[in-house]
């Protein structure tokens, strides 16, 4: 706990307070849910009526600590999931895709002298294409970011994220914006409907002017298999 002298406002802190309440006398009164603090009940905040503060920590904890991180110019690396040379064949086409996505994560973070500003590279966090990113920054040696989503099928951050720059998402609609806040370029690789998805919103908000047009140079790769971005489509049975 900082002396008063040093703090920054005259007021106590979340934190102080946090504290302090822990130390009152254990009594019916005290242990009621009612009389906990509302920022440190969690179930208060999972609440329905909360979503609106719940969508704004989601913004904000990502934004603050990207600005710590002095994160100010991003390319977004999109593209499938199971884009993984482990589980594929080496000739399966989308081997050379991760390859292709890995090699442009390297370029990306190593293209600092040529570019006036410092270039991190995104992805979604999870494997395949996104993992090929965050590794080509990783051979490089540079910072890269991933953001997560929570989905009914567990998705696990790969490894080659920076565990700084490692977020974790429950709202869509707010990883949607991480990913364009900051973005220089977009990268598409092949992949499926999330990939599509991400295309098409990122197209849409251009063409109806919502983000900057002259910010963005958008990049449909056809990645290292010269495979298309959406893959035929195959009818079920």
């Amino acid at each position: 706990m900082l002396p008063p002298y040093q703090r920054r406002s005259a007021f106590p802190s979340a934190r102080e307070d946090e504290a302090r309440a822990k130390k009152v006398p254990d009594t019916p009164q005290t242990r009621s849910s009612a009389y906990g603090l509302a920022y440190s009940d969690l179930d208060f905040m999972k609440r329905e009526e909360l979503r609106p503060v719940r969508l704004q920590l989601e913004l904000m904890k990502a934004e603050l600590m990207l600005q710590e991180h002095g994160v100010d110019a991003t390319v977004v690396i999109f593209g499938s999931a199971r884009s993984r040379p482990d589980d594929l064949a080496p000739d399966d086409p989308r081997c050379a895709d991760y390859a292709a996505a890995r090699r442009l994560g390297q370029l990306i973070s190593s293209a600092q002298n040529g570019c006036p500003e410092r270039l991190r590279v995104v992805t979604g966090g999870g494997p395949g294409i996104m993992e090929a990113g965050n590794r080509g920054a990783d051979d490089a040696g540079a910072e890269s970011i991933g953001l997560n989503i929570i989905l009914p099928h567990e998705q696990a951050p790969n490894p080659y994220i920076t565990p700084e720059l490692c977020f974790q998402f429950h709202y869509f609609a707010l990883r949607k914006m991480h990913f364009l806040m900051r973005a220089r370029a977009l990268v598409c690789f092949p992949g499926g409907f999330g990939t599509l998805d991400e295309l098409f919103e990122t197209l849409t908000l251009i063409q109806t002017g919502k983000i900057e047009r002259c910010r963005y140079c958008f990049i449909a790769a056809i990645g290292g298999s010269g495979s298309s971005i959406c893959p035929p489509w195959r009818k079920a049975g």
